[in-house]
């Protein structure tokens, strides 16, 4: 009898343990929805502009290239810290550090102010946070990596999307009135960081290490290596160059999306274009889950060849957008680059464990994602190329050109196994 009762209270054990997992990424997914709000900036950004409209585009595209590097730098500070601090003060740090920076933000006169607010402690704190819920999700679904990683990732990019809409509106159409809504974020924020850190605790007697021989039986022939030989093949150095062009491709459409739609349409209300703006980050999401199954399915030369061609198709569109004052057309281009943009992170993110093995994935990860660092400069090149044109169809033209440098960085990407045994030719 205590046999069957001991099996019986391991089944409820394990029952309960699965039950509870999927718990712990709801709050994931509902704490990476409001930690990609630094996506929502070309929508949060339209009545600061309009405050300050003396103030050159560059000045605010500047705002976004700061919050994507300190966003790289949170990510990897949480990185450092979840080995030595509870993941639950991560959580509660991001918190403080978006109370903090929107309401320095909407303390706005000058733009060092955003600059410290929204981009240095707004990206620390998405950084943050989104280091701890993919960290500790990933020990809880160690057989579902690929699937527990799409949700997540998909959840983080419509944040934006969310947020931006309900920005628009309920934000006051007072002068001032966007100051108060960064108040009422900023509180938001924390009461999320710090309800959803009560729940972050990894599970007992888990591990994410791989089996084994696991890494003998993958597509990287069993070549396991660390950051320090990593840094010298070829292969990171162009595949990482493919991450940085081809982010800065979507970034530079994600920070002037607004832009874009008004430019086309100058009459359209705000709440049309946040939907419209909105598609990026709709697409965005399913681009990232699809990317990540299609990198699984064919490999990834398909997966990155299709990724450019979507950017080069999205790029072409929006200039006859543009150039013809077709909103549809808009809303396609959107639709068709905000997919493209999807497909960077889950790429970069299998490329450190295809390539380089599973052993050092965490730092090799780390440093494969400080990519953003560089590709965020793209949204600053694009808002002084619309001060010097006063077009956005300059950007679109600049985002062809980065496509074709990507694909010529992609012609000589291989697995490290296949660099090595073309060496001893």
């Amino acid at each position: 009898m205590n046999s069957i009762a001991k099996v019986r209270n391991s089944e409820l054990k394990g029952k309960m343990k699965h039950f509870n997992r999927w718990i712990y990424a709801v709050v994931g997914i509902c704490i990476l929805l409001f930690a990609g709000v630094i996506y929502a900036w070309s929508i949060l950004s339209i009545p600061i502009g309009k405050e300050f409209a003396d103030w050159p585009r560059t000045r605010l595209s500047l705002v976004f290239t700061i919050v994507m590097i300190f966003f790289c730098m949170g990510g990897l500070l949480g990185g450092i810290l979840a080995e030595r601090v509870n993941v639950k003060i991560n959580v509660v740090a991001s918190g403080l550090l978006f109370l903090t920076g929107f309401w320095i933000a909407a303390e706005t006169r000058a733009p060092w102010q955003l600059y410290i607010g929204f981009g240095v402690m707004g990206g620390l704190a998405s950084g943050l946070a989104y280091n701890a819920v993919l960290s500790t999700m990933s020990k809880w679904f160690p057989d579902k990596q690929g699937l527990i990683s799409g949700i997540l990732l998909m959840g983080f990019g419509f944040g934006s999307s969310l947020i931006g809409k309900a920005y628009q509106v309920y934000t006051p159409d007072a002068p001032a009135g966007w100051r108060f809504s960064f108040r009422i974020l900023g509180v938001l924020l924390c009461a999320v960081m710090a309800v959803g850190s009560v729940f972050f605790e990894k599970p007992s007697g888990e591990t994410t290490r791989p089996k084994e021989g696991a890494a003998a039986n993958g597509k990287n022939g069993g070549v396991e290596l660390p950051p320090s030989q990593v840094l010298r093949t070829s292969s990171f150095w162009l595949s990482y160059g493919w991450g940085v062009l081809t982010g800065a491709g979507g970034l530079v459409l994600v920070s002037q999306a607004s832009g874009i739609a008004m430019e086309v349409a100058p009459l359209t209300e705000s709440g049309v274009i946040a939907v419209i703006v909105g598609l990026i980050s709709v697409f965005n999401s399913i681009g990232r889950v699809a990317f990540g199954l299609l990198y699984d399915a064919k490999g990834y030369r398909f997966a990155m060849t299709l990724d450019l061609l979507l950017s080069l198709a999205s790029a072409v569109v929006l200039i006859f957008a543009i150039t013809g004052g077709q909103i549809f057309l808009v809303a396609v281009g959107f639709i068709i680059g905000g997919a493209a943009f999807g497909g960077v992170s889950p790429s970069m993110s299998a490329i450190a464990g295809d390539f380089f093995g599973m052993r050092h994935y965490p730092v090799n990860f780390s440093i494969i994602c400080t990519n953003l660092i560089f590709a965020s400069f793209g949204s600053t090149v694009a808002g002084y190329l619309y001060d010097r044109s006063h077009s956005y169809s300059s950007s679109m033209f600049m985002l062809i050109g980065m496509v074709l440098l990507s694909w010529l960085c992609l012609l000589g990407v291989r697995r490290p196994k296949d660099e090595q045994a073309g060496r001893t030719r």
